[in-house]
């Protein structure tokens, strides 16, 4: 089999779409592979993790008298490969036996091939849908990108390791929580569903919101009882989801704000960047100490050697002095992973968990539990 491309990027760009959920390690060699599959005029690239499958397809020209076909090849040393090849240049793919030769100018490279019926896949059921809608790339990846960071790593509770994906009427819900920090954020949908709760595992949502553009192309979301998948941009993303029940995450959103000022985001992130400095990067709990008081929000941190940083921010605030910590890693990553001007910081009392808030936007809540120093 010999297949000529007249430009490289009609391979390398359904890769890279393809390339990201495939780990620089496995115990089985095929997963490291991509399946590459011709048919009916179109290229299409599969991986796979056994939790994730991606699915590119490519509409090239010079395949349209190509019979069906199947391959796996190495992902990464084909990427790097069509990476390090001139954009623009021609590509020819040699098959032979179980050798896949590529040859671009005076450039020439041969990789093995793994046989294509050992690609495992995910089963094509009949499952029911159990709600299906339409949204732009643009919003889903806003909205994940707000609760992303509170997701937990590795905790024995595996249903923390994701994001609840909530669907209750016609409103569509977003919620993450390590315990120590919970996020949620909301929006509506065009139309009414039954009310549905799906775990969305950490690795989809990170894979997903490198993969979303910032553009109002559409998304499709077809969820199922053990699967959800996600239609875009040539592309399809299917995912296990994860089992279990997520907790009351309302339970934790406190009712009340006693305490309360708004304030520049980006003023209070880049203050949170300096203090940063000198706060250790080795301690595991990185605290930060918010002084709020009259007209002011004084932000300091300490090391180990006694080092410290003070910066002072001009706020709208007449009420009783405030002395609390947080985690300033975590306090960043929210205010990073939001695109508002202004933020609202609330407190149901001196000692309790802070409120972040937005004023223009009352579909997005963030809770952050305070550093008992």
């Amino acid at each position: 089999m010999k297949l000529t491309i007249s430009d490289r990027d009609l391979l390398f760009k359904p890769l890279q779409t393809v390339s990201g959920i495939v780990e620089r390690r496995h115990t089985l060699p095929i997963l490291l592979n991509v399946l590459i599959s011709i048919r009916d005029g179109k290229l299409a690239l599969v991986t796979t993790d056994l939790e994730i499958e991606v699915e590119a397809t490519s509409n090239i020209p010079e395949l349209e008298n190509q019979g069906s076909l199947q391959m796996t090849v190495s992902v990464r040393k084909l990427q790097d490969i069509l990476r390090a090849l001139p954009s623009g240049s021609p590509v020819e793919l040699i098959r032979s036996e179980n050798r896949l030769q590529i040859v671009s100018g005076k450039s020439r490279f041969s990789l093995q091939l793994l046989p294509a019926e050992d690609f495992p896949r995910m089963a094509k059921d009949n499952e029911r849908c159990d709600a299906s809608f339409t949204l732009t790339q643009q919003i889903l990846k806003k909205h994940l990108q707000r609760v992303s960071h509170a997701m937990a790593q590795q905790d024995l509770r595996y249903y923390l390791n994701g994001t609840l994906l909530l669907i209750e009427d016609n409103k569509l819900m977003l919620v993450a929580t390590d315990t120590h920090r919970l996020a949620i954020t909301s929006f509506d949908l065009d139309g009414q569903f039954e009310k549905s709760e799906t775990i969305i595992p950490r690795k989809t949502v990170l894979e997903l919101i490198r993969q979303l553009e910032d553009s109002d192309k559409p998304v499709i979301v077809e969820i199922y009882s053990k699967k959800i998948c996600f239609h875009f941009s040539d592309a399809v993303l299917v995912s296990k989801v994860i089992s279990g029940k997520f907790i009351d995450f309302r339970r934790a959103i406190p009712q009340t704000s006693v305490f309360q000022f708004d304030i520049n985001r980006l003023d209070f992130l880049h203050a949170l960047q300096r203090t940063a400095i000198i706060s250790s990067s080795n301690d595991l709990f990185r605290s930060v100490h918010l002084n709020i008081t009259n007209g002011k929000l004084n932000i300091s941190a300490k090391n180990k050697e006694q080092e410290e940083a003070q910066e002072e921010i001009e706020i709208v605030y007449s009420n009783e002095t405030i002395d609390t910590s947080f985690n300033i890693v975590y306090l960043m990553e929210v205010l990073n992973n939001l695109d508002s001007e202004h933020i609202r910081c609330s407190f149901e009392s001196m000692q309790s968990a802070i409120l972040i808030t937005l004023p223009d936007d009352d579909q997005f809540n963030h809770v952050l539990m305070p550093m008992r120093e």
